[in-house]
């Protein structure tokens, strides 16, 4: 996964935006996003708008980041 650092602090993202941090195929995404792996969209800007929040990508990029020791 990709540094965080170009994500910015809140708002949402589309769904190409978020497969251009995580490498993963659109349908992977889905399923991952059906079976619970990934985060639920929101449909707060619409109900034809698909995105999801960025303190949710934040977090799942975190959590798949390798934790380094000190």
């Amino acid at each position: 996964m990709h540094n965080k650092s170009v994500l910015p602090e809140t708002g949402y993202l589309r769904l190409p935006q978020i497969l251009a941090l995580i490498p993963v195929g659109k349908s992977t995404w889905w399923a991952g996003v059906r079976s619970g792996r990934y985060p639920q969209p929101s449909r707060a800007l619409g109900a034809r708008i698909t995105a999801w929040r960025v303190e949710s990508i934040r977090e799942l990029i975190e959590a798949a980041a390798p934790k380094v020791a000190a």
